[in-house]
Formats: structure tokens, C-alpha cells, sequence
């Protein structure tokens, strides 16, 4: 598979995965809750634009499903499947099988842990030909220190550093659409939330 120009990002050929958001890692890890803020908006955007959502778990019977707040259920079709892994990349059989059947090119990328599972993500499908964007506010770690230095080796790699606010635009590319109306009213619900994620997680993540 041939890597797409950053310009060729497109609804039609683009899917979010979710890695490993689940109950258990709560406590654990850095502002936690306002990942699953993002990542909950992003669901709310997916359905508005019409991306699909691939979720995995880390160990499901030990570590948790993925945290109830994330409506994967509301999402109907647009979740193509929750897998659980034991290695920490994302990029499972299962999951590449997923994403060729629907001629996805470009992957979109949130979830923990920003320096293991979601860095190791990036790489593997990075590898295989895909175009990779992170959401800068929709990943963190257990160690708030490790996530610039992820970030860093991620855009040295050739991964895209963005923000979710960002990505939802360039998804909805045109406010002429007949969804614009929605897309509009979604973004502003969800604008004090985004203000307060983005001052919770951008102030460890030096150079964005």
C-alpha cells in the first residue's frame, strides 16, 4: 500500500481507532477523564461525518471494557468492532483485515498509552502504508513526561500531531454539506469542553 498525501484525507476512506480506553486504567492515568471527553465527542462527530471507529482492549478479562461513558453502542454500523489484544499495538490481524475490507487509508488515533500501546499503534500502521494522525488532546500516559517525548518520536516518524477540533473539520471539509448544520451545532455544544481538555493535556506536550 502506497502512503496517501496528507491532502487526500477524506471521510469516505478514513476511520478513528480507540486503543484501550478502559475502566480499569482509570486511576491510573493522567486526566484520564478528559480523554474520554474527547474521545466521546469524536464518537458524536463520527456519526455527524460518517467515519467508522475500530476499538481495541488490552486484556479485557483482567484490565476492563472500554469505559462506559464512550457511547460505542449509539454509533450503530459506525463501530465496525471491539477487539481485545495481548500485544499492545492496534494493529492486529483482525483490525487490518477491518480496515482493508473498507478501503481505509488514512487512521485516526486516540486513546492510552500515549509512549506504549498508542505510539506503537501509530508506527506498526505507519508501516503498513497508512496515512496516521493522532489526536494530540485525545491521548495521555500514566506518566504525564512521557507524552511529548512520544509525540516527538511520532512526528520524526512521519505521523501527523493534530487536535480533535482540527481533524473534525478536515472531515466535514465543506460547510455547503447538507450535515453542516449538525456538524456546526455539535462543535459549539462541545467548545467550553475542548477549551478545558486542551488546557488540561496541551501544556505537557512541548511543540504544538
Amino acid at each position: 500500500m502506497s502512503v496517501p498525501s496528507v491532502n487526500q484525507m477524506t471521510a469516505e476512506q478514513s476511520a478513528f481507532l480507540l486503543c484501550d480506553l478502559q475502566t480499569r486504567f482509570r486511576p491510573a492515568i493522567h486526566h484520564f477523564d478528559k480523554v474520554v471527553t474527547t474521545v466521546s465527542k469524536m464518537v458524536q462527530i463520527a456519526k455527524v461525518v460518517g467515519v467508522p471507529m475500530i476499538v481495541t482492549t488490552q486484556n479485557a478479562k483482567a484490565l476492563g471494557d472500554t469505559v462506559p461513558e464512550v457511547d460505542l453502542e449509539g454509533m450503530g454500523p459506525l463501530h465496525l468492532g471491539t477487539f481485545d489484544k495481548s500485544m499492545f499495538s492496534m494493529a492486529t490481524p483482525e483490525v487490518i483485515e477491518l480496515l482493508q475490507r473498507y478501503n481505509i487509508k488514512t487512521v485516526i488515533i486516540m486513546g492510552i498509552e500515549a509512549h506504549i500501546c498508542v505510539l506503537m499503534s501509530c508506527l506498526d500502521f505507519l508501516a503498513r502504508g497508512f496515512q496516521v494522525h493522532i489526536l494530540a488532546d485525545g491521548v495521555s500516559s500514566s506518566n504525564k513526561e512521557e507524552i511529548p517525548i512520544a509525540f516527538d518520536r511520532l512526528r520524526q516518524a512521519g505521523v501527523i500531531v493534530s487536535t480533535s477540533e482540527s481533524i473534525a473539520f478536515q472531515l466535514q471539509v465543506d460547510s455547503a454539506k447538507p450535515n453542516f448544520k449538525i456538524f456546526a451545532k455539535t462543535i459549539k455544544e462541545e467548545k467550553e469542553r475542548t477549551r478545558e481538555v486542551l488546557q488540561a493535556l496541551l501544556p505537557v506536550k512541548a511543540g504544538l
